[in-house]
């Protein structure tokens, strides 16, 4: 069995806002910290049942990276269920919807898109 580790550096300023995002993983292909404006991180608590969320952002993030920070995560989320959930019919017409709700909002946030 492999072990991997992933760090995430948040540095805040006075007001515990965040400045800068870094990240490294011990299986990644750069040995050093790499550079990010922005960060969601969801986790699941099989105790509670629940969903435990960080959703951070660099002050300096513009909000065109962030519409398009959104847009981006929403389609992959939408691919990762896919992947979860198999050939299941159901999961298909479902992440079809929310492929066109995520082009509703590219339409709306004038994000470009990529097909």
């Amino acid at each position: 069995m492999k072990t991997a580790e992933i760090k995430l550096v948040v540095t805040l300023d006075d007001q515990n806002v965040p400045e800068n995002i870094t990240w490294e993983s011990t299986d990644g292909e750069s040995s050093e910290a790499l550079a990010a404006k922005a960060l969601f991180l969801a986790l699941w608590d099989p105790h509670y049942k629940n969903s435990m969320r960080i959703d951070l952002w660099t002050k300096d993030m513009p909000i065109d990276e962030m519409k398009r920070f959104f847009y981006e995560t929403l389609q992959t989320l939408g691919d990762t269920f896919l992947r979860a959930s198999g050939d299941d019919e159901i999961a298909k017409a479902v992440i079809g919807d929310l492929r066109d709700y995520c082009d509703h909002f590219a339409e709306k946030m004038e994000v470009t898109q990529t097909k």
